[in-house]
């Protein structure tokens, strides 16, 4: 392991680990088949302390500042083999941070401990139609002043406001376990203290938080990777081809090799961008660059898992087929990757 993480974050991964092994595997190949996991596992997360890392421990979390925690139970909940899975369970961390740092006292209190016990879930809804299918609450951007970044303000929105409404299921390319649905607004009337911060503010509360988000992402794109070269490292091993296994062919051998050390390169360098978070600063250009690295790895490295498995990695009951497509919306989600190269060369000056 990295020397970015100490005894606590190390102590943390068998408790994550344990819930992966024990709640998700054994069922994860039926909730991807379904479409959705059952609410339940929200609250068994929350027990399990997964749902309150990085939130203030007077709402119920275990604090805000310690990056790496976070890190390192993400990578051991992305052992799922299921990012979407993954997504649906962390939708709090992007629907619920603008709640908890900037919504009324009350609301704050109200809110934010019992999705951090599993018991309510939250979502965010800001630019597609689409959201968590079942969530209790949504951040919602909404449009309360003039054109552009300025007009824009953020509201909480509960499932049971009149005039909201879940539409259609919407069927994906990949993250089948996440579900993911159009949302309605008909006339919704919402009580003003649910504004979330300053009316008009609420580009800057988003903003704030594609930092973090931009960095999970990354972990995602490494670990997606990660789990796509260890199946194939290990199916390489067994599969024959002209009387031995794959595994004894250079052209193998080196593919594996280039799998290996790319992946690594994209997780220490995804590493030092959190250790600048930690340390207080703003890297905003280098989270984009490990966002846009890690997720082309991801896509390089899935790619040559499912040749190296061959027509079996065409086949659904291959792990290294999910894999392959649920890396696809890293490329997206959190700014695509073109939009991060726009922000980057800003960021540069260029």
């Amino acid at each position: 392991m990295s020397d970015y993480f100490n005894d606590i974050h190390q102590q943390a991964r068998p408790s994550a680990r344990k819930f992966i092994t024990t709640h998700v595997l054994p069922y994860i190949d039926d909730w991807e088949e379904a479409g959705e996991f059952p609410r339940e596992l929200y609250k068994t997360a929350g027990d399990a302390g997964l749902l309150g890392i990085g939130f203030p421990e007077q709402l119920g979390g275990t604090g805000e500042g310690d990056i790496f925690l976070k890190v390192a139970v993400s990578e051991e909940l992305m052992r799922s083999t299921s990012g979407g899975l993954v997504a649906s369970l962390g939708s709090l961390d992007i629907g619920l941070p603008p709640v908890a740092r900037w919504a009324r006292k009350e609301v704050r209190e109200q809110i934010v401990p019992p999705v951090l016990r599993g018991e309510k879930i939250a979502a965010l809804a800001i630019t597609e139609p689409g959201g968590g299918y079942r969530a209790d609450h949504y951040t919602v951007a909404v449009r309360t002043g003039g054109e552009g970044h300025g007009g824009i303000s953020l509201l909480l929105i509960d499932r049971d406001t009149p005039g909201f409404s879940v539409g259609r299921k919407l069927r994906k390319m990949g993250w089948w376990a996440s579900d993911t649905a159009e949302l309605f607004f008909d006339d919704c009337r919402v009580p003003v203290e649910r504004l979330i911060g300053a009316e008009n503010a609420g580009f800057i509360a988003i903003m704030s938080n594609f930092l973090a988000e931009r960095l999970s992402l990354s972990i995602m794109a490494y670990m997606t990777a990660q789990l796509a070269f260890e199946a194939a490292s290990d199916y390489a091993k067994q599969r024959q081809a002209f009387g031995r296994n794959i595994s004894g062919f250079q052209v193998t051998r080196h593919k594996l090799v280039d799998m290996a050390t790319r992946i690594d390169i994209a997780r220490e360098y995804t590493y030092r961008c959190a250790a600048l978070m930690q340390a207080g600063k703003n890297p905003v250009q280098q989270v984009a660059m490990a966002k846009n690295f890690s997720v082309e790895v991801c896509e390089q490295v899935t790619r040559e898992a499912v040749q190296i498995f061959g027509g079996m990695g065409f086949m659904r009951e291959s792990v290294v087929e999910r894999l392959y497509r649920d890396g696809k919306i890293l490329s997206i989600g959190g700014g695509t990757t073109e939009i991060m190269k726009e922000l980057i060369a800003k960021q540069m000056g260029l």
